[in-house]
C-alpha cells in the first residue's frame, strides 16, 4: 500500500512541520508517530510501556514492541497554548489492564526543538509493576536516499578529568543489516547507552544525535534526568528508530507499583530536529531549548567572573593567612566572586573527608573567624562564596548518629556507605530541615552569595524506603533535591548555585534547569583541559560551562595565556597563586579578564558552533566558536605538532560565507597568531607558530574598536 493512500485512512492527530513529525491514528484507535512521509509500520507507538506480566511481543535488548504499547489506544487530546508556548496532550488507554497514559508534547512556533513528558494513571482494579516507560519515541527515520546506508551516530562518553569526550560511527557499524528477508524477523538488539548509579554523567552524557552528513539533516536529543536514563536506536521496518527512557529494571533496579487511582510522571526528554547545518545547528537549537526550560536568574546575563582557590592552588587546604593574599590579587585581576572551596570546615586531626556534614568553620584554620575572610572579600569588590557537599554526612560526623536512620539511603534496611559517606534522602523532613538551617546560616547570617554543590561518590541504584525499589527511591530522591534546590532561590533570590560532581558526572538539564553553573571538570592538566572545554557547549549553555583558568607564577607567557585563553567563551574559573605573580604576569591575567567582561554579553546568548567539528581527545589543533547577533567569536587551540600542518590550520565557517570579514585578535593581544579569510570558500586560515599556544579572535564585518586585526 502506498503511503498517501495508507495516509488517507490514519487521521492526523498532531504535526510539527519544522521537525517534519506526524502522530496519526488508525480506525480501531491505535497510535503511531514518527517521521512525516514513512510507511505506517515504520512507526512507533506513542508510549512504549513494559509492565510486569506484560512484556513485550518480540524479545530482546530492545525496550520496543511492548505489549502495553501496543495496545494503548486513543481516547482524545488537546492543545494549550499559553503565551509562546504550544503543548498538546494525547490520551492513551489500554483496554487490558485499565492503563491511561497522557503524553504531553511541548514546543514553540518557529522552533525546532520538541519536549515530551508521560503520565500514567492506574485506571483498572489491579496494581500494576511498570519496568520501563519511554517519554519519548520515534521512527520512520532514514537518510536522503531513504535507506540506512548514509546515518551517523554521534554520542558522547564521560568520565572524571575525561569530559565531553564526543564519538561518531556509521549507523551501519553498530546496527548492521541482518537480511530480514531471508528470516523475517527484526532483530534483537540496538545501540544503546545509559547512566550508572547516582552520577547521571559517570559513563556517557545523556544525549546522541542520528546525522545525515550529505543533506546536513541532524536529529539531536536529550534525557532530562539525574536518577537514571537509558536511550536506545536501532533498525524497524527498514528505518531507524530511537526511544529515550528515564530509569529502568534492567538498568537502574527501577521498578514502580502502581495501585489502582496511583500515577507516575516519567522524566523530561526533548529532541532537536534541523533540516540543514548539521550538528552546528542542531546544538544551537537545542541551546536555545535549554535557555527557555531554565529557572531565571539574573547571572545567566551578568556572568560575573569566578575566583575559586581550589585547582592546582589551596586544593582544599584554605586559612586565612593563605586566603587573604589570594583574595587581593583575585580582586586586583578583575574577578568579582571569590569562591573559598573544600576544606574550610576541616577542625579534624584525622581529616574531613569522613567528618563532614554539619558545616561550621574551623576555628583553627580561622583563628579570627572565617568572616574576617568573607569580609576581605567584600572590601576587594568581590561576593564570598563557598564549597559545599549538602547530600552527604561522613561516617565520624555526629549527624551520622543523630539524624534518624530513615533521613538516609538505606538498601535491604542497611544503610548505606560509600567512600567514608553516607547519603542523605532529601524526602525525609529531619534531612531537608537539616540542609535548611545550614544553608540559611551560612547565606542569610555569613552574608555568602554563591554556593558551590558538590557530589563526589556514586551511592548506586539508590535507596529503598519500605517496599520501593532503589532506582525509585533514587528518582523520588532526586526530585526532592531539585525541589530543595529551587527552594533555596526562592529563599534567596540573588543566591547563585554552581552545579558539580567531580566535576561533570552529575552534569544533566534536571539540575542544569534549576542551577546557574555547571563545572565541567576536575581536569588539572592545561594541555588535556582544551577538548573538554571545546565540548561544553554540548553540555551546557555557554554561560552555564564554567572552565577552569589556573595560571601560576613561573609559566611562560604562552602557558599562562592558553589556560586563560581556553575559559573565555564560558564561565571563567580563575585559580592559580595570582599573589606571587610577577607585574608581566598579572598583566596577562588582567588583560584575559577585561576581554572576557567586554564580550560576556554575546556569550549570553551567543550559539555554539566547531569548524573542526566536535573534538577528539588526542587532537592537535582544536576549535570552538560563538555566534550572535553582535557577530562571531572563535577559540583555536594548538596543543601539539601535527605532522604537516605548518603551523597552520584552514577552519571551514560556512555561516560567514560570502562574507567580507576582517578577524581580530582579542586575546593574547600580544600573540604572533595570525589569521586570514576566505570569503569565497567561507574559510579561515589560522596560524599558531608554537604547540601549546591558542587565540581568541573575533570575526564580524567591522574592526572593533579594541583588538589587534590579524
Amino acid at each position: 500500500m502506498s503511503t498517501a493512500v495508507e495516509a488517507a485512512e490514519k487521521s492526523l492527530l498532531w504535526s510539527h512541520e519544522a521537525l517534519g513529525l506526524r502522530a496519526l491514528a488508525d480506525c480501531a484507535g491505535s497510535v503511531r508517530w514518527g517521521a512525516v512521509g514513512q510507511d505506517w509500520n515504520t512507526l512507533l507507538p506513542l508510549v512504549e510501556v513494559t509492565v510486569t506480566g506484560h512484556g513485550r511481543s518480540w524479545s530482546g535488548e530492545r525496550f520496543i514492541d511492548t505489549a502495553v504499547g501496543e495496545r494503548l489506544a486513543y481516547r482524545g487530546h488537546r492543545t494549550v497554548v499559553e503565551g509562546d508556548r504550544q503543548r498538546t496532550t494525547i490520551r492513551l488507554a489500554d483496554p487490558a489492564t485499565g492503563l491511561a497514559a497522557d503524553i504531553t508534547l511541548g514546543t514553540c512556533p518557529g522552533t525546532r526543538f520538541l519536549r515530551s513528558q508521560v503520565r500514567l494513571v492506574n485506571e483498572g482494579g489491579a496494581p500494576l509493576r511498570l519496568e520501563s516507560v519511554s517519554t519519548l519515541t520515534l521512527g520512520g527515520i532514514v537518510d536522503a536516499e531513504g535507506s540506512l546506508d548514509g546515518l551517523t551516530l554521534h554520542w558522547a562518553d564521560n568520565d572524571w578529568l575525561a569530559e565531553c569526550r564526543w564519538r561518531h560511527g556509521a549507523f551501519r557499524d553498530h546496527v548492521v543489516p541482518l537480511s530480514r528477508a531471508a528470516h523475517g524477523h527484526e532483530g534483537r538488539g540496538c545501540f544503546e547507552r545509559y547512566s550508572q548509579g547516582s552520577w547521571s554523567t559517570g559513563r556517557h552524557l545523556p544525549m546522541a544525535a542520528l546525522t545525515d552528513d550529505r543533506t546536513g539533516r541532524a536529529w539531536l536529543w536529550q534525557i532530562e534526568s539525574s536518577a537514571g536514563w537509558r536511550y536506545e536506536s536501532g533498525e524497524r521496518e527498514g528505518a531507524a528508530y530511537l526511544a529515550l527512557f528515564g530509569p529502568d529494571d534492567a538498568h537502574h533496579q527501577w521498578c514502580q507499583l502502581l495501585s489502582p487511582g496511583e500515577e507516575f510522571t516519567t522524566v523530561p526528554a526533548v529532541l532537536v530536529s534541523v533540516g540543514t547545518g548539521g550538528l552546528d545547528a542542531a546544538f544551537g537549537e537545542l541551546t536555545a531549548y535549554r535557555r527557555r526550560i531554565r529557572r531565571r536568574h539574573p547571572d545567566h546575563t551578568a556572568l560575573p567572573v569566578i575566583y575559586n582557590d581550589y585547582m592546582n592552588t589551596l586544593m582544599g587546604d584554605p586559612t586565612t593567612d593563605k586566603l587573604l593574599p589570594l583574595v587581593e590579587a583575585a580582586g586586583s585581576a578583575g574577578a568579582e566572586v571569590f569562591v573559598v572551596d573544600a576544606g574550610w570546615y576541616d577542625d579534624d586531626a584525622q581529616g574531613w573527608w569522613d567528618a563532614v556534614g554539619a558545616w561550621e568553620a574551623s576555628e583553627s584554620r580561622f583563628p579570627g573567624g572565617i568572616g574576617q575572610v568573607l569580609d576581605a572579600i567584600r572590601r576587594h569588590g568581590m561576593t564570598p562564596g563557598l564549597w559545599l557537599e549538602p547530600e552527604v554526612v561522613g561516617v565520624r560526623s555526629p549527624l551520622a548518629r543523630t539524624l534518624p536512620p530513615e533521613a538516609f539511603f538505606r538498601r535491604g534496611g542497611i544503610r548505606v556507605t560509600e567512600h567514608g559517606r553516607h547519603h542523605l534522602d532529601l524526602r525525609h523532613p529531619a534531612a531537608r530541615a537539616h540542609l535548611d538551617r545550614v544553608v540559611d546560616r551560612i547565606v542569610g547570617d555569613w552574608g555568602v552569595g554563591y554556593l558551590k554543590f558538590d557530589y563526589n561518590v556514586n551511592v548506586g541504584p539508590g535507596t529503598e524506603n519500605g517496599a520501593e525499589s532503589a532506582g525509585a527511591g533514587l528518582l523520588g530522591h532526586h526530585r526532592a533535591h531539585l525541589d530543595w534546590m529551587a527552594s533555596l532561590l526562592d529563599r534567596h533570590p540573588g543566591l547563585v548555585l554552581e552545579n558539580c560532581s567531580s566535576g561533570g558526572l552529575r552534569m544533566d538539564y534536571a539540575q542544569l534547569a534549576v542551577v546557574q553553573l555547571q563545572s565541567t571538570s576536575d581536569q588539572q592538566d592545561p594541555l588535556r583541559y582544551p577538548p573538554i572545554a571545546a565540548a561544553a557547549a554540548t553540555a551546557a549553555t555557554p554561560e552555564q560551562a564554567a572552565v577552569w583558568a589556573y595560571p601560576q607564577p613561573g609559566f611562560s607567557p604562552d602557558a599562562i595565556a592558553f589556560t586563560l585563553t581556553g575559559a573565555l567563551l564560558g564561565r571563567v574559573h580563575l585559580s592559580g597563586f595570582l599573589d606571587r605573580m610577577s607585574e608581566a604576569e598579572r598583566e596577562l591575567v588582567r588583560s584575559a579578564v577585561s576581554v572576557y567582561r567586554s564580550i560576556r554579553p554575546e556569550i549570553a546568548d551567543g550559539l555554539p558552533f566547531w569548524p573542526l567539528g566536535l573534538p577528539s581527545w588526542e587532537d592537535a589543533w582544536l576549535a570552538h566558536g560563538l555566534h550572535g547577533p553582535v557577530g562571531t567569536l572563535l577559540t583555536v587551540w594548538r596543543r601539539a605538532p601535527d605532522q604537516g600542518d605548518h603551523g597552520a590550520r584552514t577552519l571551514p565557517i560556512p555561516h560567514l560565507r560570502g562574507t567580507h570579514v576582517r578577524p581580530t585578535v582579542l586575546y593574547p593581544v600580544g600573540a604572533d597568531a595570525s589569521a586570514v579569510w576566505d570569503a569565497a570558500d567561507g574559510r579561515l586560515t589560522v596560524a599558531l607558530p608554537r604547540p601549546g599556544t591558542a587565540v581568541l579572535l573575533r570575526l564580524d564585518t567591522a574592526l572593533p574598536a579594541e583588538g589587534r586585526e590579524v
